[in-house]
């Protein structure tokens, strides 16, 4: 029987929008997750949902209007489908809490980052009470028992951290997301290890601050009089993942400067597995606009772990993220910023313009906001230098052959394959023959662009082992 047939027996479906980071990303795959084993299938079509969850990002100034926009619009769908059920979830429901309700009263459910694991108790709650708002200050668990629902079967996040304890002047995570909590070392390598025998081939290691992943841990054996070795967790973590049968790559976001040890450089370049690239946020290279920041770290500390990094792994692949337009920012700061990025030679950089947070310290700092105008132009030279170096370092890799990690068709024209390299770099070419996603194959570059490879194919190394998606699962 179609389970479409007829309005009593049509199965309920879900909508699900992500704003923001990879841990909005698997937040989202685990409030899917807990919407399917309640009974609910996915559908890509916002008219024909009956939950919609809005999983928000609260990273950006506009974020806010891009919530509200898309209420806007979803206020004309609940008016005439009442029954529709919507859930605002994320950083700017954290952050926001009773606001969301105050200006889009028709949201049945505002959920928190700490218990997106009760969104299903209480979408059912809102049906009998109204809406609701849940938001605690604190995780009640970590989420790695939840539900998850992978588009990807051959790719998977896996969070070891949630939380940060840094104090970033322009950072609202800490108040979004709450103290570092990591999650059991065994627990996850025994997740890994579930996933490798799923098909999975690449994993993601996520947290906020993902280098500092255990000094919780070994704080809390130190309390219990327990003897706790000094040795980086972190690193002993990559190691271990990355010799789980099975997952051929390992790759991990983001670590920070100050906590990017020794022991992790040793790690990655000694660990076959793990991914020769390394995203590593700079944010400025003005050491007066690092410490106002509150960073940790100078240019030059900065400049010198990265060239450890580069000894250790010749082939190894940089990335960055840069703030243009801090509060108090000098044409001069902006030459130090412009100096260090060449110095660092990046493949390739996300850059941002300042974005004041209300909650932040930098916020509070109105009086030193630099002018639009200024701030634009100093996007526009810095962006200019980021792709310099990155088309100098892609067109040294031009007839080299790059092992891909096949990902689909370009969205740009479905009859180009992408593929991705260890190095992160996004390689497109053509097949003669359908192939299918998942796959390794060996293509030799043949042009190079500053965000791309050009490449032609030269054969299929390995065909995927995973199901076509894993289903729900706790992992």
């Amino acid at each position: 029987m179609n389970p479409d047939s007829g309005p009593e027996s049509r199965q309920k479906r879900y909508f699900v929008r992500t704003y923001g980071c990879q841990m909005n990303e698997h937040d989202s795959e685990r409030i899917a997750g807990l919407l399917e084993a309640d009974g609910l299938g996915v559908t890509n079509d916002l008219a024909q949902a009956d939950v919609v969850v809005l999983n928000t990002c609260c990273i950006r100034e506009n974020a806010d209007n891009k919530l509200y926009g898309h209420l806007g619009g979803l206020k004309t769908l609940k008016d005439s489908r009442p029954d529709l059920q919507i859930v605002v979830s994320g950083c700017l429901a954290q952050k926001d809490e009773a606001l969301i309700q105050t200006r889009a009263p028709f949201v049945d459910v505002v959920v928190g980052t700490h218990n997106v694991g009760r969104t299903v108790e209480l979408l059912h709650e809102a049906k009998v009470a109204g809406p609701v708002m849940e938001i605690l200050t604190e995780s009640e668990a970590f989420p790695s028992a939840l539900p998850v629902r992978r588009d990807l079967g051959w790719s998977a996040w896996v969070t070891i951290q949630i939380g940060c304890d840094n104090n970033c002047a322009f950072c609202i995570v800490p108040s979004v997301r709450g103290r570092e909590i990591s999650r059991p070392f065994d627990d996850v390598v025994a997740g890994v290890e579930a996933l490798a025998g799923a098909g999975v081939v690449e994993v993601t290691l996520l947290g906020q601050n993902v280098n500092s992943y255990g000094r919780d841990l070994s704080m809390a054996r130190r309390a219990a009089g327990e003897s706790v070795a000094a040795r980086p967790l972190f690193a002993e973590l990559l190691r271990a993942v990355g010799a789980v049968e099975g997952i051929r790559r390992v790759r991990y976001t983001s670590p920070h400067p100050k906590d990017f040890r020794p022991e992790t450089i040793a790690a990655m370049a000694e660990t076959p597995a793990v991914c020769d690239h390394l995203h590593l946020p700079l944010q400025s290279g003005s050491d007066r606009t690092l410490a106002a920041m509150h960073r940790g770290y100078t240019a030059q500390r900065y400049l010198d772990k990265l060239a450890a990094a580069r000894r250790a792994i010749p082939d190894l692949a940089v990335t960055t993220d840069i703030i243009v337009g801090f509060p108090g920012e000098t044409e001069d700061d902006f030459e130090r910023t412009l100096e260090v990025v060449a110095a660092g030679e990046y493949d390739s950089a996300y850059t941002f313009i300042y974005s004041p947070r209300t909650g932040t310290e930098a916020a509070e700092r109105s009086q030193d906001f630099v002018p639009a105008e200024v701030v634009s132009d100093r996007f526009e030279r810095l962006r200019i230098v980021v792709e310099r170096s990155a088309l100098a370092r892609h067109e040294a890799r031009v007839g080299r052959v790059e092992e891909v990690l096949v990902e689909g068709p370009s969205k740009k024209d479905s009859g180009v394959l992408t593929g991705r390299t260890g190095q992160n770099k996004l390689v497109h070419f053509v097949s003669p023959d359908p192939l299918a996603v998942g796959s390794f194959a060996e293509v030799r570059v043949t042009r190079a662009a500053p965000h791309h490879l050009r490449g032609e194919l030269l054969e299929v190394t390995a065909r995927p082992r995973h199901r076509t998606r894993i289903p729900v699962a706790s992992l």
